[in-house]
């Protein structure tokens, strides 16, 4: 038998139908309460249909209402999704896929205020798109975040691209993209956190711009893996982190493994902070800063096999002023993808001008441990407090024609074939130095080492 109270309960349980009907505020986390229902616009999980113009007809609804957007679990077909401004897009993280069902990015948005997603799984399924481009493509975002999201499937370009914006890039994991994971150029303020990037055809983490000038982005606590290089070259395709141009960039706390050649490259970039990164098994120079940058600090790494170590370099075309302190280096190859057209590969660090060396440890390396100048390129470089071990020569500096000043200072050599060597390009000049006989060579001086 009915009663009053049993009918009172079966109707508070109904859906409330005002307009467009909202999802129920119980399924929804906090921060979604109110969120449109998808299904109200034709919007439904698991059609094999493309659903593009019922989505945009629900993202048009919820922006002109100031409502959330939570699409609930399952498969959604789209092509060609042009976000709108304001618009906060949701899913069941893990759950909610939205997968490609045509050419080019799954979605975009251009010149916005604000754009958030969040525990979405974008899918390329394999589509083919513009190499330049991304799955997820966004040009001039003011405050974007995209968080707790999934980018996969085979994507021809990159998996996100990002040109001239700013936020919050958190905790999503990419995947399966032939060119870069994360592509950003011309960002302003933005951060990149704790994402997991693998199996990328080109690229890792990619920070970029058009011409040099201070970027500013963040860089941090992200896992880097398998990051192959498709299209060739030497230096501008695998990489795990590439800063271009970028100033003012920090790369750290990041784990970066199995990468083509740099686990971490900064090329052009001033001021640069590469601080307490893992760099595991780089098929190059795990650690760069390369030619025309006026700034690096390289401190707190850890390094486990590569071609090089540590390469501060370039002072041919103004690459200088730089501090590489306490970091270990161990298991250098010298085995790298390419020949070389200089000094080759097997060195635990290399510095040319204006650069403070100290309190690094090196251990099995190839070839030399430390690599002062190269030819004439060789201006204020500082190596104190070191420990090498384990070399073929501790430490080679040039006494090319034109050198500057070197001071070699209080560093500990243990089971290497020589322990101070004077260089003239790769030409051996002068016998073991480390006794502190240095007359021959005035630009330098050499004290305080010690042969074990």
């Amino acid at each position: 038998m009915t009663t009053r109270r049993t009918l009172l309960f079966a109707l508070a349980s109904l859906p409330v139908a005002l307009g467009s009907r909202q999802t129920s505020a119980a399924s929804l986390p906090d921060g979604f309460r109110g969120a449109l229902d998808a299904a109200d616009f034709g919007v439904r999980p698991g059609r094999r249909a493309n659903q593009s113009k019922a989505f945009r007809a629900l993202l048009a609804e919820a922006v002109d209402r100031r409502l959330p957007v939570m699409l609930p679990p399952g498969d959604y077909r789209l092509s060609g999704i042009t976000l709108p401004d304001g618009l906060t897009l949701a899913g069941t993280p893990g759950a909610t896929r939205l997968i490609a069902s045509g050419e080019g990015p799954l979605l975009t948005a251009e010149n916005l205020a604000r754009l958030t997603l969040t525990g979405l799984t974008l899918d390329g399924d394999g589509q083919t798109s513009d190499p330049g481009r991304g799955l997820v493509d966004l040009d001039g975002i003011e405050r974007l975040t995209i968080d707790n999201c999934v980018i996969s499937g085979r994507t021809a370009g990159h998996g996100l691209n990002l040109r001239r914006s700013s936020g919050r890039i958190r905790d999503n994991d990419i995947s399966g993209a032939q060119g870069v994971g994360i592509f950003a150029v011309d960002s302003r303020g933005l951060s990149i956190t704790g994402n997991t990037v693998a199996d990328c055809g080109n690229g890792g983490i990619l920070v970029h711009r058009s011409e040099a000038g201070s970027d500013g982005t963040l860089v941090s606590g992200n896992r880097i893996s398998r990051i192959a290089s498709r299209d060739g070259g030497t230096g501008q395709n695998g990489n795990g982190i590439n800063i271009f141009r970028a100033g003012d960039v920090m790369v750290s706390g990041n784990h970066v493994s199995d990468c083509a050649l740099s686990a971490i490259r900064a090329n052009a970039a001033n001021n640069v902070l590469i601080s307490a990164n893992q760099c595991l098994r780089s098929g190059e120079t795990a650690i760069y800063s390369e030619f025309g940058f006026q700034g690096a600090i390289v401190t707190g790494n850890v390094i486990d096999t590569a071609a090089n170590g540590i390469s501060i370099v370039n002072f041919d075309v103004g690459g200088r002023l730089a501090t590489v302190g306490q970091n270990v280096i161990r298991n250098i190859t010298g085995i790298a993808p390419y020949v070389s057209d200089g000094a080759g590969f097997g060195f635990g660090i290399s510095a040319e001008a204006d650069t403070v060396v100290t309190g690094n440890v090196i251990e099995q390396v190839a070839r030399w441990a430390l690599v002062l100048g190269w030819g004439p390129y060789l201006r204020n470089v500082s190596v104190t407090g070191n420990i090498i071990r384990v070399a073929q020569l501790g430490c080679g500096v040039s006494v090319a024609e034109g050198a500057g000043t070197a001071f070699i200072t209080d560093n500990l050599f243990e089971n290497v074939g020589d322990a101070i060597l004077g260089y003239r390009w790769t030409e051996k000049a002068s016998a073991d130095l480390v006794d502190g006989t240095a007359e021959a060579f005035p630009h330098l001086t050499v004290t305080g080492n010690r042969r074990v």
